[in-house]
């Protein structure tokens, strides 16, 4: 049986793409910011796509890398699947009125056009804040009509839930690219951190659209269902790996759902003192106290191996 991750599989469905929505390899190359002659080879099934590859060509296509690598957005991997209302509309093979994918140049046409609203709205909301942001804006950002706003969107407020939907699909499209093959719990829990931990702008963005969905939930209950299902990928995805880890004898046994509550607890307060600016703090300080709870609460036994090494790695 062939192996769905292999680099033939994963090529076949990126080529399947490329002629779903008519790109030449030059523009997608371009588009995942891609050198052309690695795009060739990785589409030959010669070179296997790098994680950040994958995670580019998800989002250019809408796809999920669950999808890419293992043909369903449902497989099975370290990272839980979105579900319920936090399943991301951007990654359906449907264009937004419901069209099948493949069933016309307009419906890709449709897509991409919602795409690039979405990412402009995204941005926009991330970096000046949901109230601060117009129709107009998100028009203007992304080189089209406010007719075509209301079109995908028909209110202001649909664009903050897909921002959040949005978020999801990123963080799980990271995730699925750089944990599949991190057999080690420790390892994996480690690097899931480092994937949410709020530096550079992308992660940056990420962060802001969570404190102000934090916010308008707290005043505004028809947007909680929404936030509990994007919210519970994440806690699912932090508990499957404390619970691997205490099946393998990795992690304290027993206590896998109360350390899934702490830690990810502890990653919000953490994130938002970084976003905040609070003097003393940053991504640096925040992995050094992640990692002492780690040490001090998860680990069966301190001084895991994987510890040490990643100490070093990470200075």
């Amino acid at each position: 049986m062939t192996d769905p991750r292999s680099a033939p599989a994963v090529a076949s469905r990126v080529r399947a793409l490329l002629e779903r929505d008519g790109w030449t390899q030059r523009r997608f190359a371009a588009a995942i910011g891609l050198d052309e002659t690695k795009l060739s080879k990785s589409l030959a099934g010669r070179r296997r796509f790098a994680a950040a590859e994958l995670v580019s060509i998800a989002d250019v296509t809408g796809e999920t890398v669950n999808r890419l690598l293992h043909g369903r957005d449902d497989a099975r991997t370290h990272t839980a699947v979105p579900a319920g209302a936090a399943a991301s509309s951007a990654s359906s093979p449907s264009s937004s009125d419901g069209t099948p994918a493949g069933a016309g140049a307009g419906t890709h046409g449709a897509r991409r056009t919602r795409r690039r609203i979405l990412d402009a709205a995204w941005r926009l909301i991330a970096d000046h804040g949901y109230h601060r942001v117009r129709t107009a804006d998100v028009a203007r950002e992304c080189g089209t009509s406010p007719a075509a706003i209301h079109y995908h969107f028909p209110t202001r407020s649909q664009l903050l839930d897909e921002a959040l939907r949005h978020n999801v699909k990123l963080a799980f499209d990271r995730q699925v690219a750089e944990l599949g093959e991190i057999t080690d719990p420790h390892r994996r829990l480690l690097q899931l951190i480092d994937l949410q931990l709020p530096q550079g702008e992308l992660l940056r963005r990420e962060w802001s659209i969570w404190i102000q969905v934090w916010a308008e939930s707290a005043i505004d209950p028809a947007r909680r269902e929404l936030y509990w299902d994007s919210y519970d990928r994440w806690y699912r995805s932090v508990l499957m790996t404390l619970q691997d880890g205490a099946a393998t004898g990795v992690f304290v046994a027993g206590r896998a759902e109360p350390l899934a509550h702490q830690l990810t607890a502890l990653i919000d307060g953490l994130g938002i003192q970084v976003m905040a600016g609070t003097p003393g703090t940053g991504p640096a300080e925040m992995r050094a106290v992640l990692h002492d709870f780690i040490d001090r609460a998860v680990l069966a036994a301190p001084g895991h191996p994987s510890a040490e090494t990643d100490r070093t790695e990470n200075g």
